[in-house]
């Protein structure tokens, strides 16, 4: 479930249409060096076709979107009994999560060291007073972010059941004034260009079948001199030698696409690439896959219990899949395959 440091060199400028050949096409949560666009090649997936720059990004996979509202229609409310508001993993300390407690601290402290990695001021002057939460989930980062800045924070999701809920749990803490969320689409966001001072992304990018204008949406609605935080699920990054990801890690990634709902990966060195497409500046990633580690089995573990247990068999089918390739994801992780990256960069303009 999509839920669920060192600064990264300069790179060198790429087009959007080669960072599009690379990433994966259509529309709708320190690294290696960057690599030789030869190297960089679209991981190749059934669910999209490849296309040449001139005919330019392929529709999307058929049912996707609905595809990615079901999974979270029916798991939101299985998650939120069991680990919370925060649909996201965990940033953890060494010889951290012994309990739930633990977790859920965990999940917070993701948010904070997202912030603190991109420099979001807390000065009352220039600390965020408009966010946006893309692929919101049911605006756990919303709702903390509103209370953190008092800000103004909007929330997009594919899921009706996901909006609904936030924005009960909004009112049920006094924050309706502060947090709305909607049903829209993060490839064409419902908001006029330079609207948000903060573009909040956690754990939503992996589900976007069109990277490069998932980033260039994300630009759109920052304001001039606005913050963009991505955190995401990324692929290795090629060595220079490669122009693939090797036979078993695409199997082991199409199996994990199958039950999520995802379409192509791409690397942290992709995104970074985008971004320098799209003229953003104080481009930074980092890789917090081991910060990550003890988080999909405490997964696993929740999942294991009676509560656990009955809640997957009264939830649906897509839910049962997801549970049942999540060791999947434990594995990806230890062959060194995925990688939880956070981008941060900023919009041209205001200081």
């Amino acid at each position: 479930m999509a839920h669920a440091a060192l600064l990264h060199p300069a790179l060198p400028s790429t087009s959007a249409a080669a960072a599009r050949r690379r990433c994966g096409r259509s529309s709708y949560r320190a690294p290696p060096p960057v690599l030789p666009r030869r190297s960089r090649r679209r991981l190749p997936r059934p669910m999209a076709s490849s296309t040449t720059a001139a005919q330019g990004p392929a529709p999307a996979p058929p049912g996707l979107k609905e595809g990615i509202a079901g999974l979270y229609d029916e798991s939101s409310g299985v998650w939120e009994s069991i680990w919370g508001d925060h649909m996201h993993h965990g940033f953890y300390l060494s010889g951290e999560a012994a309990s739930m407690a633990d977790h859920r601290r965990a999940q917070i402290r993701m948010i904070e060291e997202a912030l603190a990695f991109a420099a979001v001021p807390d000065d009352p002057e220039k600390k965020p007073k408009t966010v946006v939460d893309v692929g919101c989930g049911i605006g756990g980062s919303s709702r903390y972010l509103a209370k953190k800045y008092g800000a103004q924070c909007k929330g997009i999701t594919l899921s009706p059941v996901q909006a609904e809920r936030g924005n009960a749990l909004a009112a049920a803490q006094g924050l309706s004034d502060q947090v709305s969320l909607q049903v829209a689409d993060a490839l064409e966001q419902p908001f006029p260009d330079g609207q948000f001072d903060l573009v909040w992304s956690m754990e939503s990018g992996e589900h976007m079948p069109d990277k490069s204008k998932f980033v260039s949406e994300l630009a759109r609605v920052a304001a001039p001199g606005g913050t963009i935080i991505i955190v995401t699920w990324c692929h290795r990054n090629l060595e220079p030698s490669e122009t693939s990801l090797k036979p078993d890690e695409l199997n082991l990634l199409k199996r994990i696409c199958d039950a999520y709902y995802l379409p192509d990966w791409c690397s942290p060195s992709d995104y970074v690439s985008i971004a320098k497409s799209l003229s953003l500046e104080d481009i930074k990633t980092a890789d917090w896959s081991e910060n990550v580690a003890p988080f999909w089995p405490a997964v696993i573990k929740s999942a294991l219990t009676w509560k656990g247990i009955t809640s997957l068999l009264t939830s649906g089918w897509k839910t049962i899949r997801g549970a049942m390739v999540m060791p999947l994801m434990i594995q990806g992780y230890k062959k060194g395959l995925i990688k939880f990256t956070i981008i941060t960069c900023r919009k041209p303009g205001a200081a």
